[in-house]
């Protein structure tokens, strides 16, 4: 909340204005606080970032300023002048959510006539003063031109015309050398179809610039659809199930390197025959799990094996053959649980649920065992893999994605976001080496790792050997 004072000859008015609390979404509250010249912003789909435009951009029409207290808390205190605020975005839509957030904001001034608000041109003034915040629809330079600012912002950046930043934006702030900030989602074919930018990916252009920039005048921010605390969590996983893992990775993830599909890790998986909708996995099929150890990001994975005759169809027509696998629960509870708690949340899933877990793999081969001993010790035994190195954990994995093995239900959608985004470390040449990059970060994966490496493909007559379209894989006893 903020405290706004306006004075005349006649009477001294106070007013009270209410901003969002940003407290909860760290990066909106970014958003808000970042001082440099320039401030470039890759979020996903729904991640809050027009919001957070809508704040700031009230919070300098307004002429306040952040700061922090000795204990380093952050507050907001009437500081320099009132600005003049320009927000550029290519679609009514978002020019309505903005415009929607600087009314509900600025309405009390509005009221008592301190503030003129122009609801057809969108934008709420002091009178005779330069001091403005205006929403404009606009694709191009020619729908943007005519004004000046103090700060502009430009929002969906991705699907404008990089003239407006060029040839509008640019001379926009000469006169008060001011500030700018882009905004934009990593555009996927769709959005590319609408965008009127001579280069679709000039906003990701931009961005990687930046990022590289040693001058102090550009700042980058990139933060995902799961950063929005205020977002569904049952609605964005509703809206990743029709996602391919390209579209996910771009809009939902925010992640838009141009990759070749060789630098995948899991490039060879099949979604448009193994991403399926779950269904009830059958209580006479084994389960087993994975499990990835760690205080701060423990992760496992929970496994069935069609046992046979039946081969029931997926949703996507395909057949689950005797031998193949569905992954149908994915756990990543985040940190500050015990291990007991854990346990719980296990048999949760498996044996209160009438299912029988035939077996659990789980951490480092030479390093762990303590953590698996204390789980065993809670009435659920981990056994260590048999595979110790990474790359030859993984290629027993690769192979059984590689024959659509693996089913995986569309609804695990942190595990879909880990296989879109794992990729082996590149040469001098682009080249991929047998190195995965980032690999400590993708505890999902490891958890399959772990349990898939210990699966033993009967037909196999070694590692990276084909396999037979009818092979059948068989367990440990």
């Amino acid at each position: 909340m903020a405290v706004a004072t306006r004075r005349s000859t006649v009477e001294t008015k106070s007013i009270q204005f209410t901003l969002r609390n940003s407290e909860r979404h760290p990066f909106q509250q970014k958003i808000r606080t970042i001082k440099t010249k320039r401030l470039i912003i890759k979020a996903g789909r729904r991640g809050a970032k027009t919001v957070g435009l809508a704040t700031r951009g009230v919070e300098k029409f307004l002429g306040l300023e952040w700061g922090l207290t000795p204990e380093g808390k952050a507050y907001l205190f009437v500081g320099n002048k009132p600005k003049r605020v320009i927000y550029f975005a290519p679609t009514g839509e978002q020019t309505d959510a903005y415009w929607f957030e600087v009314k509900r904001a600025l309405m009390p001034g509005c009221q008592i006539g301190i503030y003129k608000m122009n609801e057809t041109q969108r934008y709420i003034e002091v009178p005779g003063t330069q001091q403005r915040i205006r929403a404009v629809t606009a694709w191009n330079p020619d729908a943007a031109r005519g004004d000046f600012g103090d700060e502009i912002q430009f929002d969906e950046y991705q699907l404008q015309n990089e003239d407006i930043w060029t040839e509008v934006g640019q001379p926009m702030l000469m006169d008060n050398n001011g500030d700018a900030i882009f905004a934009f989602t990593p555009p996927s074919l769709k959005a590319e179809v609408r965008s009127r930018a001579r280069d679709p990916r000039h906003a990701s252009k931009m961005f990687k610039r930046a990022m590289v920039d040693t001058t102090g005048l550009w700042e980058t921010l990139h933060f995902t659809s799961h950063d929005n605390p205020f977002i569904s969590r049952e609605g964005l996983i509703l809206a990743a199930q029709g996602m391919s893992l390209d579209s996910y990775r771009r809009e939902i993830m925010a992640e838009d390197d141009e990759i070749e599909q060789s630098w995948l890790v899991y490039g060879k998986f099949n979604e448009a025959l193994c991403k399926i909708k779950r269904f009830i996995i059958p209580k006479n099929w084994p389960v087993y799990s994975g499990h990835d150890f760690g205080s701060a990001n423990p992760a496992a994975l929970f496994i069935a094996q069609n046992p046979g005759p039946e081969e029931p169809r997926t949703s996507t027509g395909t057949q689950i053959r005797k031998g193949d696998f569905v992954i149908f629960k994915e756990y990543v509870p985040g940190p500050g649980f015990s291990t007991f708690q854990h346990v719980q949340s296990f048999k949760d899933y498996t044996e209160r649920l009438g299912y029988e877990v035939y077996r659990s793999i789980g951490g480092n081969l030479t390093t762990e065992e303590e953590i698996r001993k204390s789980y065993t010790d809670h009435g659920y035994p981990i056994m260590a893999p048999r595979i110790g190195r990474v790359n030859a954990q993984l290629d027993r994995v690769i192979a059984g994605i590689e024959s659509n093995k693996y089913f995986i239900f569309d609804d695990l959608v942190l595990l879909l976001s880990q296989m879109s985004n794992c990729m082996w470390e590149l040469d001098m040449e682009n080249k991929p080496i047998s190195k995965i990059k980032n690999e400590a970060s993708y505890h999902l994966l490891a958890a399959l790792r772990y349990i898939g490496s210990d699966f033993t493909p009967d037909t196999s007559l070694g590692t990276r050997k084909p396999f037979l379209k009818k092979s059948e894989w068989g367990w440990r006893t």
